[in-house]
C-alpha cells in the first residue's frame, strides 16, 4: 500500500519518471515508463533489477548493442493493415530503421552465452519476423529515406527522362532570360524561380505586355509580376507529365511493398512492443550508469542496510552542474538489533529531511525496478508499504489545519501499519502546543514500535529523543554539525541523538546577548544541560576523529616499520646462510686438497726413501701450502664474482638449460609458445621472451642446481610467500575500514617481492571504494603509476600499480 495518494509527487519520483521518458527512443519505451509501478513481490522485483543490471553489463563490456533506432511503428502497422493504404516514403523509412534495431537485438541475444544475460534472453524468447523484408525495404529505399531510382524499370525510364528534360529547361531558360535582359524586359540580377511547380521569370510591371507568356503571381507591392514564357510552356508540361508519373509510379511501388508487410502485421507488432521494453531497460541503465547506481544484494524481508547512499535526484542534479563529487553521501542501517524506527534529530537545515527522503525515494525506486545509488555490498529488503507525512496538506474545504492533516496521516499509518510497512515522517509532532504535541507525538511513536513497523522520523523534541534512547526497536541519528563554525555536514551520525544548537545560532546570527540569555534562563537548566552534553558530544567526537585518524596512521607506520625489518632481517639470514655454505664450501676444498697433498708427499718419502734433506724440503712444501691457505686479514670490498657458463646457441626447445641473458639466473624449459618460454628456476616457474634466453651446457646446470639446492632451506620461507603471493587482490564488497589493512599487506608483499605490477579489483559501484583505494596507494613510496584496467578487463572498475 502507499499512503498519501500524490506519495510519488512527494518523493519526487515524478521528476525521475520525466528523466526516464527523455532517455527513451520511442513512444512505446514512454508508455513502459508511465505503467512502472511499486511492487512488493520480491520475485518481480529480482527479475526487473537484473534486467537493467544485465543492460549495464552489456554497455560495460563494450558489446555491439543497439542504443538507439527503438522507433514506435503502432500507427504505421495500422495503416498497413488497410487494404490499398501504402506507407510514405518516411513512415517505411521508419519501419525499416526500427525492424533493423529489431533484428541486431535479436541477433546479438541468440548469438551470445544465455548464462550471461539470462533475464534479457528470455524476453527475447519468441520474438521473430521474416528478415527478407527488410532487404526488400532496403531494395527500394535508399539510405535518406527515398525510393531509389532502381526500384522498378519503369521508374528508371521515367527519372532519366525527367533528368533530360530538366537540362534543356534549365539550358532554355537562361537563353530567354539573356535575351529579355538585353531588350531591357528584365532587370540585370532578374533569376527564374518556381511558381505551382512550373520555371518563371521576375518581369517589371511596366514590361508585361512585352513578354508572351502566361501571368503566374505578383510581388506584394505589384512592381514585379512572374510570368512564364511561351518558349518555356511546353518543356514545364512535359516535366509536370513526367513528374506525375513518377509520383504515381512511386506510390505503386509503395503499396506493393505495404502489400507484402501486410501479412506480417502481428509478428511486426510484438515484435515492437519488444523494442519498447528493451528501451525501457536501456533507458533504465542509462540512467543507472550516469548515477553510478549499483543491484544491491536483495532480501525478502524488511531491511535496510546501505553504504555511501546518494539522494538520486540531487545526485541527478549535482552531476548536472559538474559538481557530482559534492554530493554528501549517507550509512544508513535499520534492522532488528540496531533498531527499526530511525528518529533523527539536528538542527534545522541540516539536512534531516533530505535522509529520510532518501531513504523513501531510494526505496520506492527499487521497488518500482531500478537500480540504486549506493556501494557494492549494500543489502535492500522488501516492504509491503510505503507511507509518508511530509509537506503541509492543510485543507480549507476539508477544514483542516496542519496539525490536523499531520493526525489525520498518523492515523491512517496506525491502522494499516504492519511488520512489513515502511513509515517516513517529517517534523514529527509539530504544528501544535510543544508539550502537548511532544506527548501525542511520543504515544505514536509507541504505537508504530510496538506494531513493529519500519520507519524514519525527524523531530525537534527532546522527549522523543530520550524515549528512543530507552527502547528496542528505535535508535536515535544526529545530524553531524560543525560546533566551531556553527554550519552543517549534512552528514548522518547514528547512534545518538543530535542538537538544535539553537541558542548557538541566534548567537551566531547577531541576535542581542541579553534576548539569548534571557531564552537561555526560560529553557531550564535541564534543557540547556541537555544541549550542552549533545554540544560536547559533538566536540568530542570531532576530536576522537582527529586522534583516532592520527593513531591508525601510527599503526600504518609501524606495521610498514615492522614488516620492513622482517624484510630486512630475513634479508640479512639468507645472507648468512649463503656466507656460510659457501664457506664450508671453500674449506672442504682446502681440506680435500690438503689431503692429497699429504697423501702424494708420504707416498713419495715411501717410494723414494727420501734422505734428511730432500725430506725437509718435503716438509716445507707442504709448510707453505698450509700458509697459502690461511685466511686473509684484510676485509676488501671486491664484488663477488657472477658464475660464468658456457653458451652453446641454437634453437631453445623443452627440457634446454637456458640463462636470462645479463643475469646469473639459470633454469630448465618446461613449456614453449612462439614468443615466450615457461622456464623453471628452482621451485618457481616463470614466463620470460625467447629473446631474453640463451642455451648452457646442461652439464654445468645439473651441478649448479645441487649446489642451489644444498642452500634453498635457508630462503624457504621468502620463497614460499613469492610461490603462495597473488598479483590480483579483490576488495569488491569491503568497506573502507577493512580495506585498508588487505591492501598494507598486499603492496608490503609485493614491494618486497620486487613484483613490476598488480591489479586491484574494486568494482565501479558509486567510485567510493575506487576513491579509498587511490587515496591510499599515494602513501607507498616504490609505485610508479597508478591507472585504470583496460575498457575490456573491467575498466574503472580495477586499478593498475605499476612498481619501481
Amino acid at each position: 500500500m502507499l499512503y498519501p495518494k500524490n506519495l510519488e509527487e512527494k518523493l519526487g519520483f515524478d521528476k525521475l519518471r520525466e528523466l526516464l521518458k527523455d532517455k527513451c527512443n520511442g513512444e512505446v519505451g514512454r508508455s513502459f515508463v508511465d505503467k512502472m509501478r511499486f511492487t512488493s513481490d520480491a520475485r518481480f522485483v529480482r527479475q526487473r533489477i537484473a534486467q537493467v543490471n544485465e543492460c549495464v553489463n552489456i554497455y560495460e563490456a563494450g558489446e555491439s548493442f543497439p542504443h538507439s533506432g527503438f522507433i514506435d511503428v503502432g500507427l504505421f502497422l495500422d495503416k498497413v493493415e488497410i487494404v490499398n493504404a501504402f506507407l510514405l516514403e518516411e513512415e517505411l523509412f521508419d519501419l525499416k530503421t526500427a525492424l533493423t534495431t529489431l533484428k541486431e537485438c535479436l541477433t546479438f541475444f541468440n548469438s551470445v552465452d544465455p548464462a550471461l544475460y539470462p533475464e534479457l534472453v528470455k524476453i527475447s524468447e519468441g520474438v521473430e519476423f521474416d528478415t527478407m523484408i527488410l532487404h526488400e525495404i532496403d531494395m527500394i529505399l535508399d539510405d535518406k529515406g527515398k525510393v531509389r531510382d532502381n526500384a522498378s524499370p519503369e521508374l528508371v525510364k521515367i527519372r532519366q527522362a525527367l533528368h533530360r528534360e530538366l537540362s534543356s529547361l534549365r539550358s532554355r531558360t537562361a537563353s530567354v532570360i539573356q535575351q529579355m535582359k538585353k531588350k531591357g524586359y528584365a532587370k540585370e540580377d532578374a533569376i527564374p524561380t518556381l511558381r505551382e511547380g512550373r520555371i518563371v521569370v521576375p518581369v517589371p510591371a511596366e514590361h508585361k505586355r512585352h513578354v508572351t507568356g502566361f501571368v503566374h503571381d505578383a510581388s506584394s507591392t505589384g512592381q514585379t509580376v512572374y510570368i512564364e514564357p511561351q518558349e518555356l510552356l511546353q518543356l514545364n508540361n512535359s516535366i509536370k507529365d513526367l513528374e506525375l508519373r513518377e509520383r504515381q509510379e512511386v506510390i505503386r511501388i509503395l503499396t506493393e511493398i505495404t502489400h507484402k508487410i501486410r501479412p506480417q502485421v502481428p509478428g511486426l507488432r510484438k515484435g515492437n512492443n519488444y523494442l519498447g521494453v528493451i528501451d525501457f531497460i536501456n533507458a533504465k541503465a542509462n540512467f543507472a550508469m550516469l548515477q553510478e547506481s549499483i543491484q544491491p544484494e536483495i532480501v525478502d524481508e524488511p531491511l535496510v542496510a546501505w553504504y555511501h547512499v546518494a539522494h538520486p535526484i540531487l545526485l541527478w542534479s549535482f552531476t548536472e552542474q559538474g559538481k557530482k563529487d559534492s554530493v554528501v553521501r549517507q550509512k544508513i542501517e535499520l534492522d532488528e538489533e540496531r533498531g527499526r524506527i530511525l528518529l533523527i534529530s539536528g538542527p534545522n537545515a541540516g539536512g534531516k529531511s533530505i535522509a529520510m527522503q532518501t531513504v523513501a525515494l531510494v526505496q520506492y525506486m527499487f521497488q518500482c525496478g531500478m537500480l540504486v545509488p549506493m556501494m557494492e555490498g549494500s543489502k535492500m529488503g522488501i516492504f509491503d508499504d510505503i507511507m509518508m507525512d511530509y509537506g503541509d496538506d492543510q485543507s480549507l474545504e476539508n477544514d483542516l489545519s496542519t496539525y490536523s492533516s499531520h493526525l489525520t496521516n498518523m492515523k491512517a499509518m496506525l491502522k494499516r501499519g504492519n511488520p512489513k510497512s515502511l513509515v517516513l515522517i517529517d517534523e514529527f509532532g509539530s504544528g501544535t502546543e510543544p508539550e502537548l504535541g511532544g506527548v501525542i507525538a511520543e504515544s505514536i511513536l509507541e504505537q508504530m514500535n510496538h506494531q513493529k513497523m519500519w520507519g524514519v522520523i525527524t523531530t525537534h523534541y527532546a522527549n522523543l529523543k530520550f524515549y528512543a534512547e530507552k527502547q528496542n526497536g528505535l535508535q536515535n541519528g544526529a545530524m553531524r554539525y560543525d560546533v566551531e563554525n556553527l554550519s552543517p555536514l549534512y552528514k548522518l551520525e547514528q547512534g545518538q541523538p543530535g542538537s538544535s544548537f539553537a541558542l548557538e545560532i541566534a548567537q551566531k546570527i547577531g541576535l542581542p546577548k541579553k534576548v539569548v540569555n534571557i531564552a537561555r534562563h526560560k529553557a531550564g537548566r535541564k534543557k540547556i544541560n541537555m544541549e550542552e552534553l549533545l554540544r560536547s558530544l559533538e566536540e568530542e567526537k570531532k576530536e576522537f576523529a582527529k586522534k583516532n585518524r592520527e593513531v591508525s596512521r601510527l599503526e600504518q607506520k609501524l606495521k610498514s616499520a615492522t614488516e620492513k625489518f622482517e624484510t630486512k632481517s630475513m634479508e640479512l639470514q639468507n645472507k648468512k646462510q649463503n656466507i656460510m655454505d659457501k664457506a664450508r664450501k671453500d674449506a672442504q676444498k682446502v681440506l680435500d686438497t690438503a689431503n692429497r697433498k699429504i697423501e702424494l708427499t708420504i707416498k713419495e718419502i715411501r717410494e723414494t726413501n727420501a734422505e734428511k734433506e730432500k725430506t725437509k724440503q718435503l716438509r716445507k712444501n707442504i709448510e707453505n701450502f698450509k700458509n697459502s691457505n690461511q685466511p686473509s686479514k684484510k676485509i676488501t670490498n671486491k664484488k663477488e664474482e657472477e658464475p660464468s657458463y658456457e653458451v652453446i646457441g641454437g634453437t631453445i626447445t623443452i627440457g634446454d638449460a637456458v640463462r636470462i641473458k645479463g643475469q646469473g639466473s639459470i633454469g630448465e624449459v618446461a613449456a614453449l609458445t612462439a614468443k615466450e618460454a615457461e622456464i623453471i628456476i628452482g621451485s618457481l616457474r616463470t614466463n620470460v621472451k625467447l629473446n631474453r634466453l640463451e642455451r648452457i651446457s646442461k652439464k654445468e646446470f645439473r651441478k649448479e642446481v645441487r649446489d642451489i639446492v644444498s642452500s634453498q632451506s635457508a630462503a624457504s620461507n621468502l620463497t614460499q610467500r613469492r610461490i603462495d603471493f597473488n598479483s590480483q587482490l579483490d576488495l569488491r564488497g569491503k568497506r573502507a575500514e577493512e580495506v585498508m589493512y588487505e591492501l598494507d599487506d598486499f603492496m608490503d608483499t609485493a614491494l618486497m617481492l620486487g613484483e613490476t605490477s598488480v591489479r586491484i579489483l574494486h568494482g565501479k559501484g558509486t567510485g567510493a571504494l575506487r576513491e579509498v583505494v587511490r587515496n591510499h596507494l599515494k602513501s607507498f613510496r616504490g609505485i610508479k603509476n597508478v591507472s585504470d584496467d583496460h575498457p575490456d578487463r573491467g575498466g574503472a572498475g580495477v586499478t593498475i600499480v605499476t612498481l619501481r
